[in-house]
Order: structure tokens, then sequence, then C-alpha cells
């Protein structure tokens, strides 16, 4: 049997870092940024800066009874370029991140589902932040008004699920979120492994 000296993440070294002193940096609502006074792995001194946002991410793929996926367009500022994502948002830590997701699908799509899925949990550019996103599948919608927060303009477009897929593979779509979350829907449904009422909207 192998030695497992390790901890319960099956790091089996454990932590390497030795944090010396941690200082708040710059703070607003959304977000604190910490600065780690550490030692590293090899024993060197050196700083470590980690972002923590104050709210948990939340993304869902819409999947509507044509088999088309609802997807969200907005301008992101700190890349400077435009996104087609799936609905994504922040919700308040300890709140259901389900509860949040379809909180921000009726915002920002003005749609609501009768039926959800938890996909998958991920940790997002985590060498400098501890974000943790949490995304689903949803179906059996209606769509109603939706409400976009006063900082977003946003387009909202259907597209085949097929499409949605090859705008993925093409690089149309970078969201870490929308990937990861949308790539899953279509291994799962190949696997087998969907719902079926859900795996009959989009195909094999």
């Amino acid at each position: 049997m192998p030695n497992d000296t390790g901890d319960h993440t099956g790091n089996p070294q454990g932590n390497p870092w030795t944090v010396l002193t941690s200082t708040t940096k710059y703070e607003n609502a959304w977000m604190e940024v910490v600065e780690h006074k550490v030692l590293t792995p090899k024993g060197s001194p050196g700083i470590y800066g980690v972002v923590h946002p104050r709210s948990v991410a939340t993304g869902v793929v819409p999947i509507h009874d044509d088999g088309s996926v609802t997807l969200v367009g907005q301008y992101r500022f700190p890349l400077k370029r435009y996104s087609w994502e799936i609905p994504e948002g922040g919700g308040r830590k300890g709140v259901d991140p389900q509860i949040s997701a379809a909180r921000e699908l009726k915002e920002e799509t003005g749609l609501t589902a009768r039926r959800w899925m938890p996909l998958m949990t991920l940790h997002l550019s985590n060498c400098i932040t501890d974000e943790v996103a949490h995304t689903f599948v949803a179906w059996g919608l209606e769509q109603g008004e939706s409400a976009p927060d006063e900082t977003e303009v946003l387009a909202v477009r259907r597209v085949p699920f097929d499409e949605v897929i090859e705008m993925v593979m093409s690089g149309a779509i970078t969201d870490a979120m929308a990937v990861a979350s949308l790539l899953k829907v279509r291994v799962m449904a190949a696997q087998g492994e969907l719902p079926d009422d859900l795996a009959r909207l989009i195909g094999p």
C-alpha cells in the first residue's frame, strides 16, 4: 500500500508555503486583495498576492424545448473585449448557489426553469484568486421579463446546441465557466448521463 503522509486534499506534501504576514492592500464591496509575505517552497523569501471575491460565482446552461441555448453577450472591462457566455453572476456566500444562479438567469434573460441539475464546481484563475464557481444546467424554461443590473449592457441570443459547441471549439466562446459547462453537458449527453427529458432536447 502507498504511504499516504499527505493532507486530506490529496497533496502528498501538504502546504509547502510558509506565510509570515498577511496585509490587506485593497478592498471594495466586491473583493479584497491580500499580500502575503512568504517563504517559497524552496525556502526563499517572497510575496504572494491573492484576490478574495466577496461572492460565489454561478453560471447556468439554459436549454430550451427546441434544444437551443440562451447565451448572453457583454463587454468585459478587464479583458477589453466582447464576450459570449452562459448567464452568469455572483451570489452571497452561504446562500444555495442554485438560488443565486436562478436569480441571475431571471435578471439577465427573463427565463425561469422548472428543472435544474448541478454540473460542476470550478476554481477560476487559481494562481491569483480563491474564487469558486458553481454551474448548472436548466430546462423546462419559461420566458418572462429580464431586469439586468445597471452596470450591464447585455445582448441575448438563442443558439442551437451543436452550434454553441462549435463556438466553443472555434474559440468564439472563451469564458471559462461557459466552456467547461457546455463541454460537460456534451460529454454527459454522449455518455448517457443526462435525464431522459433533457437528453432528448439536445440529441446524441
